[in-house]
Protein backbone atom coordinates (compact mmCIF):
# COMPACT_ATOMS: atom_id res chain seq x y z
CA UNK A 1 0.00 0.00 0.00
CA UNK A 2 1.28 3.42 -1.31
CA UNK A 3 0.01 5.71 1.88
CA UNK A 4 -1.96 8.82 0.48
CA UNK A 5 -2.54 11.17 3.95
CA UNK A 6 -5.49 13.42 4.17
CA UNK A 7 -4.02 15.44 7.16
CA UNK A 8 -6.40 17.35 9.25
CA UNK A 9 -6.18 21.14 11.57
CA UNK A 10 -2.96 21.87 9.86
CA UNK A 11 -1.11 24.97 11.29
CA UNK A 12 2.13 26.34 9.64
CA UNK A 13 4.45 24.63 12.30
CA UNK A 14 2.42 21.46 11.11
CA UNK A 15 3.20 21.92 7.68
CA UNK A 16 6.78 22.87 7.91
CA UNK A 17 7.97 20.01 10.36
CA UNK A 18 6.00 17.45 8.38
CA UNK A 19 7.15 18.04 5.11
CA UNK A 20 10.82 18.10 6.00
CA UNK A 21 10.38 14.26 7.60
CA UNK A 22 8.54 13.53 4.97
CA UNK A 23 11.72 13.54 2.73
CA UNK A 24 12.49 10.66 4.08
CA UNK A 25 9.16 8.55 3.28
CA UNK A 26 7.88 10.31 0.39
CA UNK A 27 4.34 9.78 0.84
CA UNK A 28 1.58 12.21 -0.97
CA UNK A 29 0.22 14.44 2.10
CA UNK A 30 -3.04 16.61 1.53
CA UNK A 31 -2.79 19.25 4.55
CA UNK A 32 -5.97 21.04 5.69
CA UNK A 33 -6.65 23.94 7.66
CA UNK A 34 -9.70 22.33 8.79
CA UNK A 35 -11.07 20.25 11.86
CA UNK A 36 -12.09 16.81 10.83
CA UNK A 37 -15.85 16.56 11.80
CA UNK A 38 -19.03 15.44 10.24
CA UNK A 39 -18.86 18.48 8.01
CA UNK A 40 -15.57 17.69 6.20
CA UNK A 41 -14.89 14.05 6.68
CA UNK A 42 -15.64 14.01 3.07
CA UNK A 43 -12.72 15.73 1.89
CA UNK A 44 -11.29 12.39 3.04
CA UNK A 45 -12.53 10.38 0.27
CA UNK A 46 -9.32 9.43 -2.47
CA UNK A 47 -7.03 9.16 0.68
CA UNK A 48 -6.22 5.89 2.53
CA UNK A 49 -4.51 7.58 6.18
CA UNK A 50 -6.51 10.31 7.81
CA UNK A 51 -3.40 12.68 10.28
CA UNK A 52 -5.67 13.93 13.14
CA UNK A 53 -5.07 15.80 16.55
CA UNK A 54 -6.70 16.16 19.79
CA UNK A 55 -9.51 18.71 18.85
CA UNK A 56 -10.45 16.54 15.90
CA UNK A 57 -13.92 14.94 16.35
CA UNK A 58 -13.40 11.86 15.53
CA UNK A 59 -17.03 10.51 16.61
CA UNK A 60 -19.06 7.46 14.89
CA UNK A 61 -20.51 8.88 11.91
CA UNK A 62 -17.37 10.45 11.23
CA UNK A 63 -15.77 7.04 11.34
CA UNK A 64 -18.43 5.01 9.57
CA UNK A 65 -17.90 7.71 6.51
CA UNK A 66 -13.80 7.22 6.72
CA UNK A 67 -14.38 3.26 6.61
CA UNK A 68 -17.01 3.58 3.95
CA UNK A 69 -13.77 5.06 1.78
CA UNK A 70 -11.85 2.61 2.73
CA UNK A 71 -9.73 4.58 5.25
CA UNK A 72 -8.10 1.77 7.51
CA UNK A 73 -5.91 4.14 9.54
CA UNK A 74 -6.21 6.97 11.46
CA UNK A 75 -2.76 8.41 12.81
CA UNK A 76 -3.25 10.76 15.56
CA UNK A 77 -0.04 13.10 16.12
CA UNK A 78 -0.95 13.20 19.88
CA UNK A 79 -0.45 11.21 22.65
CA UNK A 80 -4.23 11.82 24.10
CA UNK A 81 -6.90 9.89 22.07
CA UNK A 82 -10.18 10.99 24.05
CA UNK A 83 -11.47 12.05 21.24
CA UNK A 84 -12.21 9.13 19.32
CA UNK A 85 -14.92 6.78 19.48
CA UNK A 86 -13.24 3.26 19.51
CA UNK A 87 -16.71 1.43 20.11
CA UNK A 88 -17.32 2.34 16.32
CA UNK A 89 -13.81 2.35 15.57
CA UNK A 90 -13.45 -1.21 16.64
CA UNK A 91 -13.45 -3.99 13.25
CA UNK A 92 -13.07 -0.91 10.99
CA UNK A 93 -10.44 1.19 11.23
CA UNK A 94 -6.86 1.20 13.22
CA UNK A 95 -5.70 4.22 15.99
CA UNK A 96 -2.52 4.78 16.57
CA UNK A 97 -0.45 7.80 18.43
CA UNK A 98 2.58 9.45 19.40
CA UNK A 99 2.74 7.96 23.08
CA UNK A 100 6.08 10.32 24.40
CA UNK A 101 7.05 13.01 21.51
CA UNK A 102 8.92 14.83 24.45
CA UNK A 103 7.99 13.86 28.12
CA UNK A 104 10.52 16.88 29.17
CA UNK A 105 8.77 19.30 27.17
CA UNK A 106 5.61 18.71 29.30
CA UNK A 107 7.41 18.48 32.41
CA UNK A 108 9.20 21.54 32.39
CA UNK A 109 6.56 23.48 31.01
CA UNK A 110 4.21 21.90 34.14
CA UNK A 111 7.08 23.40 36.32
CA UNK A 112 7.11 27.08 34.46
CA UNK A 113 3.56 27.31 35.47
CA UNK A 114 4.35 26.67 39.15
CA UNK A 115 7.21 28.75 39.41
CA UNK A 116 5.39 32.15 37.62
CA UNK A 117 2.18 31.49 39.90
CA UNK A 118 4.25 30.88 43.32
CA UNK A 119 6.72 34.12 42.29
CA UNK A 120 3.46 36.10 40.73
CA UNK A 121 6.46 36.26 37.88
CA UNK A 122 3.40 37.24 35.50
CA UNK A 123 1.74 40.21 37.46
CA UNK A 124 5.51 41.34 37.54
CA UNK A 125 5.71 41.87 34.15
CA UNK A 126 2.92 43.87 33.13
CA UNK A 127 3.80 45.71 36.83
CA UNK A 128 7.52 46.82 35.74
CA UNK A 129 6.40 47.63 32.46
CA UNK A 130 4.67 50.84 33.77
CA UNK A 131 7.29 51.42 36.47
CA UNK A 132 5.60 50.13 39.12
CA UNK A 133 8.20 48.39 41.14
CA UNK A 134 6.25 47.43 44.24
CA UNK A 135 6.76 44.23 45.42
CA UNK A 136 3.25 44.40 46.99
CA UNK A 137 1.59 41.45 46.38
CA UNK A 138 4.21 39.19 45.16
CA UNK A 139 4.86 36.88 48.02
CA UNK A 140 5.68 33.57 47.13
CA UNK A 141 7.21 30.63 49.17
CA UNK A 142 10.41 28.56 49.04
CA UNK A 143 9.92 25.05 47.01
CA UNK A 144 12.22 23.33 49.21
CA UNK A 145 10.91 22.07 52.05
CA UNK A 146 7.35 21.48 50.69
CA UNK A 147 5.19 18.45 49.93
CA UNK A 148 4.00 17.84 45.83
CA UNK A 149 1.53 15.27 44.55
CA UNK A 150 2.01 14.21 41.38
CA UNK A 151 -1.15 12.00 39.58
CA UNK A 152 0.09 10.03 37.31
CA UNK A 153 3.68 8.81 37.05
CA UNK A 154 4.04 7.90 33.36
CA UNK A 155 7.60 9.24 31.16
CA UNK A 156 6.17 12.68 31.96
CA UNK A 157 5.11 12.30 35.81
CA UNK A 158 9.14 10.65 36.17
CA UNK A 159 10.66 13.58 34.47
CA UNK A 160 8.47 16.04 36.62
CA UNK A 161 9.63 14.29 39.67
CA UNK A 162 13.13 14.62 38.85
CA UNK A 163 12.88 18.12 38.73
CA UNK A 164 10.94 18.60 41.87
CA UNK A 165 13.35 16.69 43.57
CA UNK A 166 16.09 19.15 42.40
CA UNK A 167 14.24 22.05 44.12
CA UNK A 168 14.47 19.59 47.14
CA UNK A 169 10.68 18.75 47.54
CA UNK A 170 9.32 16.04 49.39
CA UNK A 171 7.49 14.23 46.52
CA UNK A 172 4.13 12.14 47.05
CA UNK A 173 2.45 9.87 43.75
CA UNK A 174 -0.53 8.66 43.38
CA UNK A 175 -1.02 5.84 39.88
CA UNK A 176 -3.25 2.84 38.89
CA UNK A 177 -0.55 1.04 38.35
CA UNK A 178 3.08 2.05 40.69
CA UNK A 179 6.05 1.84 39.88
CA UNK A 180 7.30 0.78 43.06
CA UNK A 181 11.24 0.35 41.77
CA UNK A 182 10.91 3.97 40.56
CA UNK A 183 10.09 4.75 43.97
CA UNK A 184 12.17 3.27 45.75
CA UNK A 185 15.58 4.86 43.75
CA UNK A 186 14.06 8.13 43.78
CA UNK A 187 13.09 7.50 47.54
CA UNK A 188 9.59 9.02 46.78
CA UNK A 189 6.40 7.59 48.12
CA UNK A 190 2.95 6.29 46.36
CA UNK A 191 -0.30 7.06 48.49
CA UNK A 192 -3.64 7.22 47.64
CA UNK A 193 -5.71 10.16 46.60
CA UNK A 194 -6.82 11.43 49.74
CA UNK A 195 -3.55 11.67 51.37
CA UNK A 196 -1.96 13.34 48.22
CA UNK A 197 -4.69 15.97 48.44
CA UNK A 198 -4.31 16.44 52.31
CA UNK A 199 -0.64 16.50 52.28
CA UNK A 200 0.39 18.73 49.06
CA UNK A 201 0.94 22.50 49.21
CA UNK A 202 1.15 21.68 44.96
CA UNK A 203 -0.87 18.80 42.95
CA UNK A 204 0.38 18.25 39.20
CA UNK A 205 -2.26 16.96 36.77
CA UNK A 206 -0.17 14.17 35.25
CA UNK A 207 -2.26 11.01 33.86
CA UNK A 208 -5.03 10.65 30.97
CA UNK A 209 -8.33 11.02 30.39
CA UNK A 210 -10.45 8.30 31.18
CA UNK A 211 -13.47 7.13 32.79
CA UNK A 212 -11.75 6.68 36.29
CA UNK A 213 -10.24 10.18 36.26
CA UNK A 214 -12.86 12.49 34.24
CA UNK A 215 -13.17 15.27 37.01
CA UNK A 216 -11.35 13.95 39.08
CA UNK A 217 -10.77 17.80 40.80
CA UNK A 218 -14.15 18.46 42.20
CA UNK A 219 -15.85 19.89 44.74
CA UNK A 220 -15.52 16.66 46.85
CA UNK A 221 -11.24 16.38 46.33
CA UNK A 222 -10.71 20.24 46.15
CA UNK A 223 -12.65 20.23 50.04
CA UNK A 224 -9.70 17.71 51.32
CA UNK A 225 -6.92 19.87 49.81
CA UNK A 226 -4.75 22.15 52.19
CA UNK A 227 -6.10 25.48 52.11
CA UNK A 228 -3.93 27.94 49.56
CA UNK A 229 -3.29 24.81 47.24
CA UNK A 230 -1.87 25.22 43.84
CA UNK A 231 -3.09 23.00 41.24
CA UNK A 232 -1.37 22.76 37.65
CA UNK A 233 -2.91 20.50 34.54
CA UNK A 234 -1.19 19.98 31.63
CA UNK A 235 -3.02 16.36 31.18
CA UNK A 236 -6.58 16.96 29.90
CA UNK A 237 -9.36 19.30 30.84
CA UNK A 238 -11.53 17.06 32.23
CA UNK A 239 -9.69 15.94 34.58
CA UNK A 240 -11.26 19.17 36.28
CA UNK A 241 -14.40 20.46 36.76
CA UNK A 242 -13.83 23.56 35.88
CA UNK A 243 -17.10 25.20 37.89
CA UNK A 244 -15.59 23.94 41.09
CA UNK A 245 -12.33 24.73 40.34
CA UNK A 246 -13.89 28.35 40.49
CA UNK A 247 -15.42 28.09 43.51
CA UNK A 248 -12.10 27.02 44.88
CA UNK A 249 -10.47 29.88 43.77
CA UNK A 250 -13.27 32.29 44.97
CA UNK A 251 -13.21 31.25 48.61
CA UNK A 252 -9.72 30.96 48.74
CA UNK A 253 -8.97 27.12 48.95
CA UNK A 254 -7.10 26.75 45.43
CA UNK A 255 -4.63 29.21 46.28
CA UNK A 256 -3.70 29.51 42.31
CA UNK A 257 -3.98 27.15 39.35
CA UNK A 258 -2.21 26.89 35.91
CA UNK A 259 -4.29 25.17 33.50
CA UNK A 260 -2.10 24.09 29.84
CA UNK A 261 -6.04 22.42 29.21
CA UNK A 262 -9.45 23.17 29.59
CA UNK A 263 -12.54 21.41 29.27
CA UNK A 264 -14.21 22.90 26.36
CA UNK A 265 -11.08 24.12 24.70
CA UNK A 266 -11.91 22.40 21.37
CA UNK A 267 -13.73 26.40 20.25
CA UNK A 268 -10.39 28.43 21.41
CA UNK A 269 -7.30 26.69 21.93
CA UNK A 270 -5.18 26.33 18.64
CA UNK A 271 -6.21 29.28 17.33
CA UNK A 272 -6.51 33.15 17.24
CA UNK A 273 -10.04 34.45 18.84
CA UNK A 274 -8.53 37.89 19.52
CA UNK A 275 -11.00 39.24 17.28
CA UNK A 276 -13.79 37.96 18.27
CA UNK A 277 -16.00 37.76 21.62
CA UNK A 278 -15.16 35.34 24.49
CA UNK A 279 -18.45 34.09 24.86
CA UNK A 280 -17.65 30.93 26.82
CA UNK A 281 -18.27 32.07 30.64
CA UNK A 282 -16.48 30.30 32.17
CA UNK A 283 -13.59 30.67 30.48
CA UNK A 284 -14.38 34.05 31.00
CA UNK A 285 -14.40 33.64 34.65
CA UNK A 286 -11.02 31.91 34.82
CA UNK A 287 -8.99 34.78 32.71
CA UNK A 288 -10.25 37.09 35.24
CA UNK A 289 -8.70 35.60 38.20
CA UNK A 290 -4.41 37.25 38.57
CA UNK A 291 -4.26 33.86 40.50
CA UNK A 292 -4.86 31.90 37.34
CA UNK A 293 -2.63 31.31 34.65
CA UNK A 294 -3.80 29.56 31.14
CA UNK A 295 -1.74 28.22 28.50
CA UNK A 296 -3.09 27.27 24.93
CA UNK A 297 -1.93 23.80 25.51
CA UNK A 298 1.78 24.60 24.49
CA UNK A 299 3.04 22.24 26.88
CA UNK A 300 4.41 19.83 24.41
CA UNK A 301 5.24 22.84 21.94
CA UNK A 302 9.37 22.55 21.98
CA UNK A 303 11.50 21.74 18.44
CA UNK A 304 12.52 18.92 19.62
CA UNK A 305 9.11 17.88 20.38
CA UNK A 306 7.44 18.01 17.12
CA UNK A 307 10.19 16.43 15.00
CA UNK A 308 9.47 13.72 17.54
CA UNK A 309 5.53 13.94 16.86
CA UNK A 310 6.40 13.99 12.64
CA UNK A 311 8.90 11.15 13.07
CA UNK A 312 6.72 8.74 15.24
CA UNK A 313 3.68 9.72 13.22
CA UNK A 314 5.20 8.94 9.51
CA UNK A 315 6.90 5.53 11.18
CA UNK A 316 3.45 4.46 12.69
CA UNK A 317 2.01 5.05 8.80
CA UNK A 318 5.19 2.73 7.75
CA UNK A 319 4.28 0.31 9.82
CA UNK A 320 0.54 -0.18 8.82
CA UNK A 321 2.11 0.23 4.98
CA UNK A 322 3.93 -1.97 5.52
CA UNK A 323 1.34 -4.89 7.07
CA UNK A 324 3.54 -5.26 9.67
CA UNK A 325 2.54 -4.98 14.17
CA UNK A 326 1.46 -1.49 14.55
CA UNK A 327 3.83 -0.45 17.38
CA UNK A 328 1.86 2.49 18.46
CA UNK A 329 -1.46 1.09 17.64
CA UNK A 330 -4.63 1.67 20.96
CA UNK A 331 -5.79 -1.48 22.41
CA UNK A 332 -9.34 -1.28 21.65
CA UNK A 333 -10.50 -3.82 24.10
CA UNK A 334 -8.52 -2.08 27.13
CA UNK A 335 -10.18 1.19 25.87
CA UNK A 336 -13.75 -0.62 25.93
CA UNK A 337 -13.05 -1.94 29.02
CA UNK A 338 -11.60 1.08 31.15
CA UNK A 339 -8.22 -0.61 31.93
CA UNK A 340 -4.86 0.60 31.83
CA UNK A 341 -3.03 -2.71 31.07
CA UNK A 342 -2.82 -3.59 27.63
CA UNK A 343 -4.37 -6.95 27.00
CA UNK A 344 -2.35 -7.86 23.84
CA UNK A 345 0.61 -7.48 25.59
CA UNK A 346 0.78 -7.64 28.92
CA UNK A 347 4.41 -5.95 29.16
CA UNK A 348 2.81 -2.92 26.83
CA UNK A 349 0.86 0.00 28.86
CA UNK A 350 -2.14 1.64 26.34
CA UNK A 351 -2.22 4.52 28.43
Amino acid sequence: MVPRIVFYDTKPYDKEVFTKANEAFGYEIKYLKYHLSEETVNLAEGYNVVCAFVNDEITAPVIERLHAFGIGLIALRSAGYNNVDFQAAFGKVHVVRVPAYSPHAVAEHTVALMLTLNRKIHRAYYRTREANFSLQGLMGFDFYGKTAGVIGTGKIGKVLIDILLGFGMKVLAYDVYPDKAFAESKNIEYVDLDTLYRESHVISLNCPLTKETEYMINKDSISKMRDGVMIINTGRGKLIRTADLIEGLKSGKVGSAGLDVYEEEGDYFFEDKSETVLTDDILARLLAFNNVIITSHQAFFTREALHNIADTTLLNIKEYAEGGYLSNEICYQCVLKGKSGCLKDEKKRCF
